[in-house]
């Protein structure tokens, strides 16, 4: 018998299915059981990452799937970590330290050497949890990456995994994106697919029940549960999918005094730590939305330049949208911006980057009196005490004239700068601040919350996720899938069903 925990892979019809909070959880269910239960999602593909306590960088989703574990981030939760810098490129971190940029193209040449670093750390979190809850990426459909997958069927073919598919109905077309993904899977893989979860349904589950039937008589496979639409879950999110221009962040909550305060935040192309902003969309009476044209800003009285993993591109993409004059006649007219690291930096005077994009100098927005050179070696920090955040940036402060801003950043007026990510989750300081900017905006009577406890809401939710997978999964099914026994017959879907019917369409 396996003296290791047991372990299952938590796949996805598509990117932004809900894997990650599923994955959540079922973390969080599983550790109210007295499981000693850990995250682990082998490569994960975001800008949105997160410190842990001993400075390495990971997927900000492992750092809250970690969380609901009741564990302290870690390194081995998200042993790759892909930053996209442009389309074609990548940095790669590995371990929670940069190891180079890669191309799409070049990858093939690592996958050896990333593989064993996946087999490591999944097999050392095994021996020391009783179970493991592992996050794929994007789709494990994906057939023309599956020669370099380490993170979907590759990882549950090279360590037995089985398999749980999740899909979101909430986008349409989901019985065919299920059985869609079964069928395109080689058959090695398809064996390891044990069932999968409907998420984001909405309605009467009774008029969905045929559909279900019918998916495990042509697949062979249950479906272990239909987790019900949540409006609260939309903080934490790990895909840029969920960040979309001219959209309101969260459920805008009504507010305390008669007027609300209307934050505009830069949707960047190479946005990067999105979760910035969501402190501010869980105050009443604030209204954060995603602009990406100068319009937009025009009825604003906050506006935030968010984290970029490309600073001096989404620099001169600001510039090319007219985003950077609208910024500075907003400050010009008194009103408060925030940027927050790259967001700061391009706030700057000069930026020197030799290192991110190659441009070597290059002239910033100016609205504050600092100079900004990229070093090679990348600041990661995580902060607790007495404020909490965390700091991820090639980009250091070389020559600053501005005032010093809570000592973690600077300002100049009402232009606030800082190169700490999870700032305002710090809920004296958000109040504060959110005072200070409704006041330059004439905002007389808007009242900020005393008791909106960021920490305690994003906590929440992963209660709320624990409480729907508790209520509408089969728990019992799930945790035979990680005892190694229960799980239902897994037949293949023969290729030439497929085949067939791509013949059909063809013709």
């Amino acid at each position: 018998m396996d003296p290791r925990g047991g372990a299952l892979l938590v796949a996805g019809t598509t990117s932004d299915a809900g894997k990650s909070m599923v994955v959540a959880g079922l973390c969080r269910a599983l550790r109210r059981k007295g499981i000693r239960v850990a995250p682990f999602k082998a490569q994960n593909m975001s800008n949105n990452s997160a410190v842990t306590v001993d400075g390495g960088e990971i997927g900000r989703a492992q750092a809250m799937q970690a969380r609901a574990a009741g564990l302290a981030p870690s390194v081995r939760f998200n042993p790759i970590l892909l930053k996209p810098g442009s389309d074609r490129s990548s940095q790669l971190v590995v371990r929670g330290v940069v190891a180079g940029t890669v191309r799409a193209g070049d990858y093939f040449t690592h996958r050896d050497h990333l593989s064993r670093v996946v087999a490591e750390d999944l097999s050392s979190l095994r021996s020391e949890f009783d179970a493991v809850i592992c996050e794929g990426a994007g789709s494990p459909a994906e057939i023309n990456l599956r020669a370099t997958d380490l993170a979907n069927m590759g990882l549950a073919r090279a360590a037995g995994l089985p398999v749980i598919v999740v899909g979101d109905i909430d986008r349409g077309g989901l019985l065919a994106h299920l059985f869609g993904t079964l069928a395109v899977l080689e058959p090695e893989d398809q064996a390891l697919i044990a069932g999968f979860v409907v998420n984001k349904f909405r309605g009467d589950p009774g008029l969905l029940s045929p559909g279900l039937q019918r998916l495990a008589e042509l697949t062979g496979r249950p479906t272990y549960g239909v987790l019900p639409f949540a409006d609260d879950l939309w903080l934490d999110t790990e895909d840029s999918l969920s960040v979309v221009a001219n959209r309101v962040i969260g459920i805008p909550r009504p507010p305390r005094g008669s007027q609300r305060l209307r934050v505009a935040a830069v949707r960047l192309p190479r946005l990067s730590n999105s979760t910035d902003v969501e402190a501010l969309a869980c105050e009443p009476g604030v209204q954060v939305r995603w602009v990406s044209d100068p319009a937009a800003l025009a009825d604003a009285d906050v506006v935030v330049l968010p984290g970029s993993k490309a600073t001096v591109s989404d620099l001169d993409w600001l510039r090319s949208r007219g985003l950077a004059d609208g910024v500075a006649e907003h400050a010009a007219a008194g009103g408060t911006v925030l940027g927050v690291c790259g967001g700061f930096q391009m706030l700057c005077r000069r930026i020197e980057d030799s290192v991110e994009s190659r441009s070597g100098r290059v002239d910033g927005l100016g609205l504050i009196d600092a100079d900004i050179e990229f070093a090679e070696v990348k600041t990661l920090a995580h902060h607790e005490d007495p404020l909490s955040g965390y700091e991820i940036h090639h980009g250091q402060v070389t020559r600053c004239e501005a005032e010093d801003w809570l000592g973690v950043g600077v300002r100049r007026g009402g232009v606030f700068g800082t190169h700490w990510h999870g700032l305002l989750d710090n809920n004296a300081v958000r109040r504060r601040w959110l005072t200070e900017a409704a006041a330059a905006a004439g905002l007389r009577d808007f009242v900020v919350a005393d008791d909106t406890d960021v920490p305690a809401a994003r906590d929440a939710q992963i209660d709320l996720m624990a409480d729907l997978v508790t209520a509408h999964l089969d728990l019992r099914a799930v945790l035979g899938l990680l005892d190694g026994g229960g799980a239902p017959p897994r037949p293949v879907i023969e290729s030439r069903t497929v085949s067939r019917l791509v013949g059909n369409l063809e013709t």
